[in-house]
């Protein structure tokens, strides 16, 4: 069992603090609304700093989970940021989906204080973080990844070391990048077979077992037909991960026609208010 600090109590971060608690680790939160610390470390028999530094001063792993590249950089590099509370040989474990520049900005940050860093984003939804079946995809030094690697297990049901610094990041945009076309294909082929006059919980039932099944449309489909969007990844989630996608591949020359064109398609959907909606909510703006 180790000293843990967790940073940032989101959705996906309160319910993965809580596994780390259950799993017998000494855990210490911090979070920028203080009111939110406080009610997990009630819950869960943990400690609320009010700051990351306090919050990691004694931590030999320290796990991230904030929004973007601006609040990381706060919560690591700031005045009362992790980097200035950690320990030598402590490890930070980022989960924010971030870009690979601030993941390898912030290896080399803790590297010249003797701190390991993975950068380390997760997929799987709050559903997976709650249920502590996470598959998490990890960039940085190997040494740094198997100290940490036990730890991480705690929630997640997957975890592979892909490469270097930023690896993880780059790994999650591919992830993103699958989604979105995924998503798209999904809402018109939902959309087409309404407008054919089908029955479309039946045509899935079928398709499904073939090559078009995914898992977006065992989890999705049924709440799609409903017009139900209040489940899953937001849209405006979905639209920073797509811009970190779409920036990455101008610096490496990768074409991304797809994901620029649903990126698009998803800035339809926030003018139609639907910025809180999930991601499958590109049915709705067919329909409408």
């Amino acid at each position: 069992m180790a000293n843990v600090s967790f940073l940032g109590l989101g959705v996906m971060g309160y319910p993965m603090a809580g596994h780390l608690a259950a799993k017998g680790h000494e855990v210490t939160v911090y979070n920028r609304t203080a009111s939110k610390a406080n009610a997990w470390a009630e819950q869960h028999g943990g400690w609320a700093a009010s700051n990351p530094a306090m919050a990691v001063s004694e931590a030999e792993f320290v796990m991230c989970c904030v929004g973007n590249d601006v609040d990381l950089r706060s919560v690591v590099l700031g005045a009362d940021g992790a980097l200035t509370g950690m320990q030598k040989g402590a490890v930070l474990v980022d989960h924010t989906t971030a870009s690979a520049n601030v993941a390898r900005e912030l290896h080399a940050a803790a590297a010249e204080k003797g701190i390991g860093f993975i950068d380390a984003p997760v997929s799987g939804g709050q559903a997976g973080a709650e249920n502590g079946v996470l598959t998490i995809m990890c960039g940085g030094d190997q040494a740094d990844y198997d100290r940490a690697a036990p730890v991480i297990d705690a929630y997640a049901r997957s975890h592979r070391l892909l490469g270097g610094p930023g690896a993880g990041q780059v790994t999650k945009m591919v992830n993103q990048i699958c989604i979105a076309g995924l998503v798209q294909g999904l809402a018109e082929g939902l959309n087409f077979a309404v407008k054919a006059g089908l029955d479309a919980e039946a045509v899935v039932d079928v398709i499904s077992k073939g090559a078009a099944g995914s898992w977006q449309m065992e989890n999705r489909y049924k709440t799609m037909l409903a017009d139900k969007f209040d489940f899953g990844f937001a849209v405006d989630w979905m639209r920073k991960d797509l811009g970190i996608c779409l920036d990455e591949a101008k610096q490496n020359g990768a074409r991304l026609p797809v994901t620029a064109l649903v990126d698009q398609f998803y800035g339809e959907v926030q003018d139609m208010g639907g910025n809180r909606w999930d991601t499958s909510s590109l049915l709705r703006r067919l329909r409408h």
